[in-house]
């Protein structure tokens, strides 16, 4: 015969085994988000190069506005201007403006820091 205490206890301890198992800790999580951060900023990097030319201080940039307009660009980002911004954070890149929005921005050029 056991206890109804004991019960909820042992219950309790299943559960929340189970949950360690199925949900990753934050810093798996963490680490995920940085590897994808990272992959795509080496996708920018790549069509920037792809998009861009060299210029007089031989690096390669690129307008906003064609990088934004260009269809390939269009599939493979879901957030441009986002990964635009972790790219800078990270000195991958750079460019002027603190926001870059479609139109206004179209003439910005994105320098690209390290190849």
């Amino acid at each position: 015969m056991t206890c109804g205490w004991l019960d909820v206890s042992r219950r309790h301890w299943a559960t929340s085994k189970l949950v360690r198992l199925l949900i990753p800790s934050k810093k798996k999580r963490k680490n995920r988000a940085t590897m994808n951060v990272s992959h795509e900023v080496g996708l920018l990097v790549e069509e920037i190069q792809r998009l861009g030319s060299k210029n007089a201080d031989g690096q390669t940039s690129v307008k906003f506005g064609v990088l934004f307009n260009d269809d390939r660009c269009a599939n493979i980002f879901e957030a441009l201007v986002g990964t635009l911004k972790a790219a800078k954070k990270k000195k991958v890149l750079t460019f002027q403006s603190e926001l870059l929005l479609q139109g206004v921005h179209d003439n910005v050029d994105i320098i690209l820091l390290q190849e």
